[in-house]
């Protein structure tokens, strides 16, 4: 039996409101919040990947290197979160589409790829169409959709995320446990408690 296709889309689009400057260059040790997520991304064993890019793209832009990841602009970032996720998905169906589909933000330090592996390893083993990461009594992104949820995720709008659908199919939903997934950055002070 093949192993499935896996793809992952970055999440990077929105402006960081709460942080008052994007939260992509937002710096962690040596590395920018995104580069993180971009290395994370490149080590996992996935066939696509995409970035998605909204506000501030162009200043985001300068701070990796093109090449290093597929990337594209999502001219309705401001619609939400939804619209983003929309547009890697129909990126990743283009040619040689993928059979399930890993989605990752830019603000969540400790993701490596590591986890996301573990996320692929968890839905082989259990055959499950989600699987989610498990943190502080919930559970979140990084989150793996098989395909048959694909016309779900490209049917949700304005901030919806994936986890809608994933709360709506418990019955179909795996948890691997990933603490430090409930860390992410939306403000100075979540950066500095990082940077300490």
């Amino acid at each position: 039996m093949n192993s499935p296709k896996t793809g992952i889309i970055i999440l990077a689009a929105g402006e960081s409101s709460r942080l008052g400057y994007p939260k992509q260059i937002a710096r962690f040790q040596d590395k920018t919040l995104l580069q993180w997520a971009i290395d994370a991304a490149n080590g996992a064993n996935v066939d696509k990947r995409v970035l998605v890019l909204g506000a501030f793209k162009d200043e985001i832009k300068k701070t990796f290197s093109g090449a290093s990841i597929p990337n594209i602009p999502n001219p309705n970032w401001e619609k939400g979160m939804a619209s983003t996720l929309v547009k890697g998905l129909e990126y990743l169906q283009k040619i040689n589409p993928v059979d399930q589909v890993i989605i990752m933000l830019c603000d969540q330090p400790f993701v490596d790829a590591k986890i996301l592996n573990k996320l692929i390893a968890a839905q082989q083993k259990s055959g499950k169409g989600i699987v989610a990461c498990k943190y502080s009594k919930t559970f979140g992104v990084p989150i793996l959709f098989t395909k048959k949820y694909f016309a779900e995720l490209e049917a949700l709008t304005g901030d919806e995320g994936g986890k809608k659908i994933a709360s709506a199919n418990e019955d179909d939903l795996e948890l691997v446990a990933f603490p430090k997934g409930k860390t992410d950055v939306d403000t100075e002070a979540d950066l500095r408690d990082l940077n300490l």
